[in-house]
């Protein structure tokens, strides 16, 4: 199973501030953790959303807005985990070396199975060929 873990932004994170060393050297260890556990498959920060554009689709003409987007709505950084089960991946996220007030989402990321007969095998197979181009 694997999850996206979203690290909810703060006013902090949009005013563009990047962590001390301290803080760097935290996530360092812990990143280090993941990867040594098989856990981490990817992990980021994310610019503040004021560099940011949104695409609203609508009919034929998809809508562009700029950003800063509202602080309730936009996240700052994220890992992709690999687990057994939701719970594993809680556990991980729970020892994040997050401050107070930082919030966190998991989200359970979709598998070729979980689509069912409407993801024909050729869709598995061309699904197949793009991760492993990715891959290479």
């Amino acid at each position: 199973m694997r999850f996206m873990i979203l690290l909810k932004a703060d006013k902090t994170t949009e005013a563009g501030v990047l962590p001390d060393t301290k803080l760097l050297t935290e996530m360092g260890k812990y990143n280090e953790e993941l990867v040594k556990a098989g856990v981490m498959q990817a992990g980021e920060g994310l610019q503040p959303s004021s560099k940011a554009v949104r695409v609203k689709f609508s009919g034929d003409n998809p809508t562009v807005t700029e950003g800063p987007f509202d602080v309730k709505e936009v996240v700052c950084g994220f890992w992709i985990f690999k687990v057994n089960s939701r719970d594993e991946a809680l556990q991980w996220a729970k020892r994040a070396p997050l401050g107070d007030g930082a919030e966190i989402e998991i989200r359970q990321i979709f598998e070729a199975e979980d689509f069912g007969a409407e993801f024909t095998p050729e869709l598995r197979d061309q699904e197949e060929r793009l991760r492993s181009q990715i891959a290479s």
